[in-house]
């Protein structure tokens, strides 16, 4: 697996989590409806979800990569896939997918 599907898969994911945090009937979804929001209002919560997590992972995967710290730590992991070949340079890719496209 080369970096672009790691970190396209962890970008699938980014739009799942907010599917499911605005869209679906999750906890988070059911607070949401609780503020009475207007069509408005509600996109402007639902672009909010978007970017945290977002910026959330987009921040993990510069962490694995070294590129920024994970709590108070900062150094490079090795990332591999099930046949023991090494992903790499994930900050640029993540870059790409998450930051690029703004």
């Amino acid at each position: 697996m080369h970096a672009s599907e790691f970190v396209g898969n962890w970008y699938a994911l980014k739009g799942e989590l907010v599917a499911a945090f605005t869209k679906a009937d999750s906890e988070t979804s059911r607070k949401i409806a609780t503020l009475n929001l207007t069509p408005s209002q509600y996109k402007h919560v639902e672009s909010i979800v978007d970017d945290v997590i977002r910026d959330t992972m987009y921040t993990l995967l510069l962490g694995l990569d070294g590129a920024a710290r994970i709590g108070k730590d900062q150094q490079h992991f090795a990332i591999a896939s099930e046949d023991g070949q090494p992903i790499e340079n994930l900050a640029d890719e993540a870059w790409k997918r998450f930051q690029g496209n703004r």
